[in-house]
């Protein structure tokens, strides 16, 4: 699949900008690909924001006419900050942002922290949302469907406290990452060497360093408060279970991951009315971002997965 992965050289959204949800807030938004093309809500990771996806993804929605649409969490980017009473909540933003942007129905592709948001949005709209692709997805940590362990559940004893203290953590968070921003560069390189093989391959491809620099640089202009939000929801109940996820699910984990074990995705395959496991052999956290073409060929009504990839 030819596209420029030169690290200057990062294709842009051909649409930007944020839509008026509940309450006087906003929520920020990147449109990739074709206009008219079909919708993908593409949910990014914690921490990360509306650009956080693949430059060939982006390609491939202009060669496929698909419009891929990122969006950004409440505390990043242009969206204002804000914490859901649970998981479930954001859906009721979801449904006027779609609605905004022209959207009837649509496919959503959630990485990591944006799994939960990605399985929130097929219960709140059963009739719109016409399947779903999680890539290395957290796992719920309380109620029926909690499974222990990943670095999710390190931060649920401390729940209590970052609800406490998430304005001052969020301060603290948007501080550093200002101090950051002009050795972005550098700073990427540095946790690149402390990453699995998998994560460090993926880390030093030129075009994925540009992304998520590209991604940073955006995200992190105003605030960067959606991290903590995110922990905040993940420690809580995510307002419904796994059961009520009626959409077709591919769930794709990496079974070297450090971050979300591969034993979260397969329990919560198993609590899905309609899922499959696409285990990704040797890949780490980030190995769905470098399986573009794969996942999104299972929604052109490709074969989907790949050698080292099975179901």
């Amino acid at each position: 699949m030819p596209f420029r992965t030169r690290a200057a050289d990062v294709d842009r959204p051909r649409l930007e900008g944020s839509i008026a949800v509940r309450g006087g807030r906003r929520l920020g938004f990147a449109s990739f690909g074709t206009p008219s093309g079909h919708p993908i809500l593409w949910m990014h990771g914690t921490p990360g924001a509306r650009r956080q996806i693949p430059l060939e993804a982006r390609a491939l929605a202009e060669e496929h006419d698909l419009r891929i649409i990122g969006v950004d969490r409440p505390g990043i980017g242009s969206s204002t900050p804000h914490v859901y009473d649970d998981v479930l909540d954001w859906t009721g933003d979801l449904r006027i942002l779609v609605d905004s942007l022209g959207v009837d129905t649509f496919h959503v592709i959630g990485l990591s922290g944006g799994g939960p948001y990605t399985l929130a949005a097929a219960v709140a709209l059963p009739d719109r949302v016409q399947g779903l692709e999680v890539i290395g997805g957290v796992a719920p940590t309380v109620g029926p469907d909690a499974v222990g362990g990943g670095a999710v559940a390190l931060a649920a004893p401390f729940a209590p406290a970052l609800s406490a203290g998430r304005r001052p953590l969020s301060l603290a968070l948007t501080g550093a990452v200002r101090l950051a921003r002009p050795f972005a560069g550098p700073a990427l390189d540095a946790y690149r060497l402390v990453q699995p093989s998998g994560d460090r391959r993926l880390l030093g491809r030129p075009e994925f360093k540009a992304m998520f620099i590209d991604d940073l640089l955006n995200g992190s202009r105003r605030q960067v408060s959606a991290p903590v939000s995110d922990l905040i929801l993940f420690t809580r109940h995510w307002g419904f279970t796994l059961d009520q996820v009626r959409a077709p699910v591919r769930w794709w984990h990496g079974d070297a991951d450090h971050i979300v074990p591969l034993r979260h995705g397969a329990h919560c395959v198993e609590r899905l009315a309609d899922a499959e496991l696409f285990t990704m052999a040797g890949e780490s956290h980030l190995g769905g971002l470098g399986m573009a073409e794969e996942i999104l060929g299972g929604l052109l009504g490709g074969a989907g997965g790949r050698d080292d990839a099975q179901g």
